[in-house]
């Protein structure tokens, strides 16, 4: 499945092409798709532990661009697990280390940090600037605001999510696939905005919604759609679980079959 990629007319650079020589050697990948994901963008909704390691995996295999939404300032608790962020950041805007930490890997990458969550009120507005989305969000409430808008707007989302030593990751395709609303119709009154995580396992999320997102925008390989990969580390055990798209659903039941 390929994302909607605004079309490139520059190619690579020589230094390009020596820094991504290896990964262009993977099949179905080549010259062809690493210009474009050279050409495309990313919105991650939050840098932390999950979104973090996406956008830093996205940006070392040389995406074009990455906006980042993420509002609020550095805590110490943050360190565990948002490896982005540096000791000396403690109390400044996490989104700023964030670009500055991805600008040093990859000085060709163009940054858009957004110091604001994900909202019903600006959903419209960062979906609209990216071919693709990875939701990393803690609350529910962003998700919903990511998932009615990436469908509107016709954008591949993907939703990646963890919780202790336990991974959720799937790809949600407007007029392809079932949506987040179909998969949780009602958010759940356990959810807290504090849980037991362990940086490992949101690194992991974040590395396979990287894999997704790029897989999406290069044409490589079958991404998770309709799919939920479900991750147990404590176990090392991983399934697929097929989705099925909620009857009536109110945010996709009209956007295809």
């Amino acid at each position: 499945m390929k994302a909607n990629v605004s079309p490139l007319s520059q190619c690579l650079t020589d230094e390009e092409k020596k820094t991504y020589e290896w990964q262009m050697w993977v099949p179905g990948l080549g010259e062809e798709g690493q210009r474009k994901l050279k050409g495309a963008t990313v919105l991650i909704s939050r840098c932390g532990g999950v979104g973090g390691a996406a956008a830093y995996q996205l940006a070392a295999a040389g995406i074009g661009r990455l906006v980042l939404a993420h509002a609020g300032a550095l805590k110490p608790s943050d360190l565990n697990r948002q490896l982005l962020m540096t000791h000396d950041w403690i109390g400044k805007p996490r989104v700023e280390c964030a670009a500055r930490r991805l600008r040093e890997l990859n000085p060709r990458l163009e940054v858009v940090a957004a110091p604001e969550n994900i909202s019903a009120a600006n959903a419209s507005r960062l979906v609209g600037l990216a071919d693709l989305v990875i939701d990393a969000a803690p609350l529910f409430e962003e998700r919903y605001a990511l998932n009615r808008e990436s469908v509107r707007q016709g954008k591949p989302m993907v939703e990646s999510a963890m919780f202790e030593m336990e991974v959720h990751v799937t790809t949600f395709i407007p007029g392809r696939t079932p949506c987040l609303a179909c998969l949780y119709p009602e958010k759940s009154t356990d959810w807290k905005r504090q849980f037991p995580v362990l940086g490992a396992v949101s690194g992991t999320a974040g590395c396979l919604a990287a894999a997704e997102a790029i897989k999406c925008l290069a044409g490589l390989g079958e991404p998770l759609a309709g799919r939920l990969l479900v991750a147990d580390l404590r176990a090392m055990r991983f399934q697929t679980v097929r989705l099925r798209r909620l009857e009536g659903c109110s945010v996709c039941g009209r956007a295809g079959p």
